[in-house]
């Protein structure tokens, strides 16, 4: 069993390496690609039938012919992001308190008899081939399936995601609340936190940051204007040392018109989904999924969706994984994962008809998805909860019909994982191992002091080690009070 380490950061102790001056190579004219002129469908449609792919771009470039220069002369009549929306770690907390207060939901969509429907290969599954955690065996004792080998301490209230298995992205809040916030680099090897940027590039004109993702090759992130409702998406690259060169602005917008992007980040490769804002001037354009090297301003459409995604892009192993709507007359989400070398599909999945996954990820399995809501159709992925084939995997020929599934049957509020022969789910307060193959699952145990939610799964794709990650406030009646976000690397116990 490997040592167990920890590290302790607080306010002050990180080493600096921000960058603190505005990036001066930047227009104030939108660089986003056009997305009427550039996308090609993958995929010719068969005869009498809309084809059911979504759309790729083909990674030319130039300005959005509907977008309007972004100007700062003045504010909205109405907020546009809030100092609550900067915490966007609550998230998970605020589905969960909704779950426990009887928000769990049913959704009844009638269908109508006379559309019919046009895409292919829409994922169908018996009840009969679904296993839930319910039929699992619950093992008391972690430790016999996943080890501790790193314990760190960052201050209380930051958010942590893990992406490459070497760094971590830290969203650490600033003393004081001026900076609202600051990014961390966690070294998974060694421990080590480094302060990448201790200030928003665009500071000085009101930005703060808003969102952040990293790989040992650099990071991408957002930046948001609360005051003039801007936001911009702004990378770069790992400087060799630790920290990050120097920032460049990759696209902006205004938050009345598109609605403040979600990441993803694969290798050295950065991508941020734009969707038109529902009731603004833009609610008609399409929504992208862009995608950039890191460091670099040469942005293109990695994926055109002709209506709305249905959730945040995932970064897998890889690739990056969307759920676009079918270019169809009838509302179906496709599961598409996307070489991010190549820009080539290489495996997609239709839902049924209006089911709209809340998350999507890829692994070793194959596509997984997840339900907070229930469907009064559907059959065996009809229900709440995370699903992923039950199989060693991921289907041959994307035959995701003909596999048995698992769900794991609880609320979701993030994406899931994979370790080793693991499948990692964030549950209600633990984070959740299930091993598949020997109809066992497993909880880590939550720390004392935590928030109500408990643990959160920081790591995406499949990783030789899981990331957790909790904010504990406790105060013992014998000790000093405690208030610190714990940071756990865990690794799977070799046989």
């Amino acid at each position: 069993m490997t040592e167990s380490r920890e590290r302790t950061f607080g306010a002050g102790t990180h080493t600096s390496r921000g960058q603190r001056g505005r990036t001066s190579a930047h227009a104030r004219s939108s660089s986003r690609p056009s997305r009427q002129s550039t996308s090609r469908s993958f995929g010719s449609p068969t005869a009498g039938h809309a084809s059911s792919r979504p759309s790729l771009g083909a990674r030319s470039h130039g300005p959005h012919p509907n977008r309007k220069p972004v100007s700062r002369t003045g504010g909205f009549d109405k907020p546009l992001l809030t100092r609550r929306r900067f915490l966007i770690g609550a998230a998970g907390a605020g589905v969960l308190a909704v779950a426990g207060a009887g928000g769990a939901f049913m959704i009844n969509r009638s269908r109508r008899a006379e559309e019919a429907d046009t895409v292919e290969n829409v994922l169908t599954v018996p009840e009969a081939a679904v296993t839930t955690v319910d039929d699992l065996e619950y093992a008391e004792d972690s430790t016999a399936y996943m080890s501790k080998v790193m314990d760190v301490t960052l201050p209380y209230g930051s958010l942590v995601w893990e992406n490459d298995g070497k760094v971590a992205a830290c969203l650490i809040p600033g003393d004081d609340g001026t900076p609202l916030t600051q990014v961390g680099l966690l070294d998974l090897e060694t421990g080590t936190l480094t302060t990448a940027l201790s200030q928003a590039a665009g500071a000085a004109e009101g930005f703060e940051i808003y969102d952040v993702r990293a790989t040992s090759h650099g990071a991408l992130w957002i930046e948001s204007d609360i005051m003039d409702g801007l936001w911009r998406v702004l990378s770069a690259k790992s400087d060799g040392e630790s920290g990050l060169g120097e920032p460049v602005v990759m696209d902006e917008g205004l938050c009345e018109e598109w609605q403040t992007p979600t990441l993803a980040i694969v290798e050295d490769q950065g991508f941020w989904q734009v969707l038109p804002c529902l009731d603004g001037p833009c609610s008609t354009e399409d929504s992208v999924l862009m995608q950039a090297t890191l460091g670099s301003a040469d942005a293109s459409v990695a994926c055109t969706s002709h209506g709305r995604m249905a959730c945040a892009p995932y970064g897998a192993d890889g690739a990056v994984v969307v759920a676009p709507r079918t270019d169809t007359s009838s509302i179906h989400y496709q599961l598409t994962r996307i070489d991010v070398k190549t820009g080539q599909v290489t495996d997609t999945l239709a839902l049924p008809r209006s089911m709209k996954p809340l998350e999507v990820a890829f692994g070793p399995t194959g596509f997984s998805f997840a339900f907070d809501a229930g469907y009064a159709y559907g059959d065996g992925i009809a229900n709440i909860g995370t699903y992923t084939p039950d199989v060693e995997s991921a289907p041959s020929g994307g035959d995701y019909s003909r596999v048995p599934w698992f769900n794991y049957s609880r609320v979701p509020t993030c994406a899931p994982a994979w370790c080793g022969p693991y499948f990692f789910v964030k549950s209600t307060r633990s984070v959740c191992g299930v091993d598949l193959g020997g109809s066992t699952y497993f909880a880590f145990d939550a720390e004392d002091g935590a928030q109500s939610f408990g643990d959160y799964l920081a790591s995406s794709g499949a990783k030789d080690r899981i990331v957790t990650y909790a904010s504990l406030h406790d105060e013992p009646v014998d000790g000093p009070e405690v208030k610190r976000c714990s940071v756990r690397i865990w690794a799977p116990v070799s046989a």
